[in-house]
């Protein structure tokens, strides 16, 4: 049996010749820790999107008020489609009339850790996603520590719940996403990427 491409549903979405962002025609390897990046994309609404390196491809969320720092706070995590691995550091402004038309920034990056057990034994981040809970540490530039994704439906309704977990990186009055706006790899804002794009453009 032929392997399912994973990034059929991403590829459908976008024209290449049209958007800067990557089609993932490989060459990129997974490296000695799985990577995660969270992406600001003003698209229609403002929002984070989670992703994880897991299998070859970029497990997705979108994250509509973004990740906390705070055990109490309860983020909403919409899975979208897979994305290739060499989105992991993508900015740029995807054109009007494109699948997500709007702006990107990596707002964090990073490394992470797989900590999800079950029965006292260690379970795979890719079998933790499918039985629908999954607990890793994060290693980024903004982001430190563990957090929890939770899966709270199935199907059309499939929703996700992102919690940040007690440990010495939890901070109940620290809104990070006001203290840190911009990219963690360029420093560049949101306005200060598009106006970029605008004057190349031009």
């Amino acid at each position: 049996m032929p392997e399912v491409d994973k990034l059929q549903a991403y590829r459908k979405k976008r024209d290449f010749s049209r958007t800067s962002e990557p089609p993932g025609s490989g060459g990129i390897t997974p490296g000695d820790k799985p990577r995660f990046s969270v992406q600001k994309h003003r698209a229609k609404k403002l929002h984070y999107d989670l992703r994880l390196d897991v299998g070859g491809v970029l497990k997705s969320w979108a994250v509509p008020k973004g990740p906390s720092l705070d055990t109490k706070t309860k983020r909403l995590a919409v899975p979208t489609e897979d994305h290739p691995l060499d989105y992991i550091d993508f900015e740029g402004t995807i054109p009007t009339g494109e699948y997500g038309a709007g702006t990107v920034i990596v707002w964090d990056i990073g490394t992470y850790e797989n900590t999800t057990s079950a029965d006292g034994k260690e379970v795979s981040i890719a079998e933790a996603l499918e039985r629908g809970h999954a607990t890793f540490l994060l290693s980024g530039e903004k982001l430190r520590g563990g957090y929890a994704l939770t899966r709270t439906g199935r199907g059309k309704n499939e929703r996700w719940i992102l919690v940040k977990m007690k440990d010495d990186f939890a901070k109940a009055d620290d809104d990070v996403l006001e203290r840190e706006p911009n990219s963690a790899l360029t420093g560049r804002s949101l306005k200060e990427v598009e106006e970029e794009d605008e004057g190349r453009a031009a």
